[in-house]
Order: structure tokens, then C-alpha cells, then sequence
């Protein structure tokens, strides 16, 4: 543990305050505890409320670097398709992906659907169970998420899928 002389509280507060690192990963890089951290923070009125801007600033810079590394100066409209392309490959990367998994989770159902279970498989088969009803419910938010389908409408919401109802359609 650090001495009380040897830490620098300045920095602490700094890296607290911008939202990283984590107040367990601040605490390992002074040599202090977390409840050291929190107890100063909440004596001094620490707020953990630049992290928003920090990000933004960050976002900025990396937009800005691109743009410095150039020959010319790019238009708005330039960086706006160039990233505009971007998002798109990597979300049409995300489907493909996707696409594979759903139908590893499909492999997984249509087994399970035709295995015999009996006194020596049944809790393997559960588990299967189990695993196989997260696969699908990860693979149908991902594809939610993926083809912008997450917007619940006024008529979807209050609606959720439970794994028993997953389970029983």
C-alpha cells in the first residue's frame, strides 16, 4: 500500500471524475483500496460526470486524425459517407455472423428435438436445453439489434418472450 505522502490525489481525482479507468482498476494503479477511493470521492463531492465528454472529445479526435492524415481537406459530407460505410460493412459483418450462429443454434434445436432422453441423459439434456434456449434468445436480440428491429412499436411493448414460452412455441 502507498504511504499518504506518495499519493497523488490530483491524479485521482482527474481519473475519476472522466469515468476511467474503473475506481477498482484506479485503485490498482495508485496502490490504494477502492474503499479509499470512494470514501475521499464522496468526502470531496467527487462527480463521475465527464465521461460523456470525454468520450465526445475522444470521438472528436479520432474523426479529427483522420482527417489531419490526409493530403486535402475531406468535405463533412465525405466523412459522413466514408463512415456512413464503415457502420454499414461492419453491421452487414454482424449478419453474416449471425446468420452462422442461427444456424448452429438451428443444428442444436433439431438434435435435441429428435434425442431420446432417459435416466442417464437427462441432465445432460437439460443443460443442452438450457444452452440451446440462450443460443436462440442471444441470436434473435442480436438480429434485433442488427436489422434496427429492437425499436419496439406502441403495439410490441410489455411484450417479452420468456425461455418457457421460447421453450413451448
Amino acid at each position: 500500500m502507498a504511504t499518504r505522502k506518495s499519493i497523488d490525489w490530483e491524479a485521482v481525482e482527474a481519473s475519476y471524475r472522466s469515468g476511467a479507468p474503473s475506481v477498482r482498476a484506479l485503485a490498482e494503479i495508485h496502490g490504494l483500496t477502492e474503499g479509499a477511493i470512494r470514501k475521499r470521492a464522496a468526502k470531496e463531492d467527487w462527480k463521475r460526470d465527464l465521461t460523456e465528454k470525454v468520450q465526445a472529445a475522444t470521438k472528436e479526435k479520432l474523426v479529427r486524425t483522420k482527417v489531419r492524415t490526409e493530403s486535402t481537406q475531406r468535405t463533412d459530407a465525405e466523412i459522413i459517407e466514408d463512415e456512413a460505410d464503415l457502420r454499414a460493412s461492419l453491421v452487414l459483418a454482424h449478419r453474416a455472423g449471425l446468420a452462422q450462429w442461427r444456424s448452429i443454434a438451428d443444428k442444436l434445436g433439431a438434435f435435441l428435438a429428435e434425442a431420446d432422453v432417459n435416466d442417464d441423459n437427462h441432465s445432460d439434456f437439460a443443460r443442452s436445453l438450457n444452452a440451446g434456449v440462450d443460443a436462440q434468445l442471444k441470436v434473435i436480440k442480436g438480429e434485433r439489434q442488427a436489422y434496427n428491429l429492437d425499436e419496439a412499436s406502441d403495439d410490441d411493448k410489455g411484450e417479452t418472450v420468456t425461455r418457457i414460452e421460447l421453450v413451448a412455441m
